[in-house]
């Protein structure tokens, strides 16, 4: 097996991280390896400890390379959060081929004319998303290469986040002795894998509900149109469940993963467990009741805030409904309390690859298939650089170890960052 042939995501979550390690072949990509550890030094989706969370990354990361005994060197690290902001864009560019036929470098360049707009100082561009391009006045066309043409023009979606966020992530996955080939918007990545194309063109939600946090991402029209992070994931539902039994944090996490239910209806009375309570030495005993009784109404909660917020972002009626992702989607009646609260069209997304049939999994799936998605695209225009293999020296971040930058690196989103990490020093 090829190192050519491997592809490798990261998810910093903020109960979880997770390596999952991919395989490109023949032009189909398979689930070979994956590695979690528990995530320190996230709170709500941000990063709060450098250190804490480099362990981390480092943690799972070896478990995912002692699971296909290969060394992990090159990642693809998905970035998510409040802090995230869309704006459309428009690039016009003339086809440069002699013959007019429409090459890779025109759309390259086309995409790079979408990105000049005028930005704050505190932002910078993450990814660049064509909703459609144009050629010669002919709109509507999602892959215009090998097509005729002179002029060609883009309607793009520009993504950027804020510097500092965006800083602090690639210095951890540095620190922890990684390269970053390219950030990936997870929402966007995970839209991709779990939405079919016609949710996507007629409107639908994906709601990925983490520990930490809930992001809510509008798809429309065939591409992202919205996306919004609210500060309510399953970890106010652990800590409900610690000041309802009156335990630790540890033990009402580990009750919620084996027993929690959502939905009272579905909670089993003759199922008991013990806590230990704080305060006492004696373990008291509870029913799953007991139990549903807690989680039900911040399930309801999160779900309220949800509509909430899609009709705060200007949706009301969506047809696709709403596709729901994330951890906390694994526990029992979840599902059902969803339906009630958004009155629409609601499923869970799981991903369908062996080792990684779990919700929580979604994020890190969608990052490695936007990632084969691209590398497919770029081969296809003829270009045949190594996707993992090659010297990734354009992903120093460290503002310290800029000037070890190579001189040669493709000018682009890394080019980016090097500049922007000059305004640090």
């Amino acid at each position: 097996m090829s190192n050519n042939d491997i592809i490798v995501s990261l998810d910093i979550g903020t109960s979880k991280v997770r390596a999952i390690i991919g395989e490109i072949n023949n032009g189909t990509f398979n689930i070979i390896g994956v590695g979690s550890a528990d995530s320190e030094g996230i709170r709500k989706g941000a990063i709060v400890d450098i250190d804490q969370t480099v362990q981390s990354i480092r943690n799972a990361v070896d478990h995912a390379e002692r699971m296909v005994e290969i060394q992990i060197s090159e990642v693809y690290v998905g970035i998510s959060g409040n802090h995230i902001g869309l704006q459309s864009s428009h690039g016009v560019v003339a086809v440069s081929n002699e013959d007019r036929e429409i090459g890779e470098d025109d759309i390259d360049r086309v995409l790079k004319a979408a990105e000049v707009v005028a930005l704050p100082p505190d932002r910078e561009i993450i990814d660049v998303v064509a909703r459609q391009f144009v050629v010669d006045g002919l709109e509507g066309i999602s892959d215009p290469r090998g097509m005729i043409g002179v002029r060609l023009e883009v309607d793009a979606t520009i993504i950027t986040g804020a510097k500092t966020a965006i800083h602090n992530l690639l210095r951890c996955v540095e620190k922890s002795g990684l390269k970053v080939k390219d950030l990936v918007l997870i929402p966007l990545g995970a839209g991709q894998l779990a939405l079919s194309k016609d949710e996507k063109t007629m409107g639908s939600v994906l709601v990925d509900i983490g520990a930490g946090s809930t992001t809510l991402t509008v798809f429309e029209g065939g591409s992202i149109s919205a996306t919004s992070t609210l500060p309510i994931g399953g970890d106010f539902v652990t800590n409900d469940i610690a000041y309802g039994l009156r335990t630790l944090t540890d033990q009402a996490e580990k009750v919620k993963l084996k027993y929690g239910c959502a939905l009272m209806e579905n909670a089993a009375p003759e199922v008991t467990f013990k806590v230990t309570r704080i305060g006492s030495n004696v373990d008291k005993e509870f029913t799953q009741e007991d139990l549903a009784a807690i989680i039900e109404p911040r399930v309801q909660e999160i779900f309220q805030l949800v509509r909430q917020e899609i009709k705060r972002l200007g949706y009301s009626e969506l047809p696709g409904g709403y596709i729901l992702t994330g951890g906390t989607m694994s526990m029992p009646g979840v599902l059902e309390v969803a339906q009630a609260e958004l009155a629409t069209s609601v499923r869970i997304a799981v991903p369908d690859f062996i080792g990684v049939r779990d919700p929580g999994y979604c994020s890190g799936v969608g990052i490695l298939h936007n990632a084969i998605r691209n590398v497919r695209v770029r081969n296809n225009g003829g270009n045949s650089s190594n996707n993992t293999k090659k010297p990734a020296n354009r992903a120093k971040q460290n503002p310290a170890a800029a000037t070890q930058e190579s001189k040669s690196q493709k000018p682009g989103f890394m080019e980016r960052l090097k500049n922007m990490f000059s305004e640090f020093i």
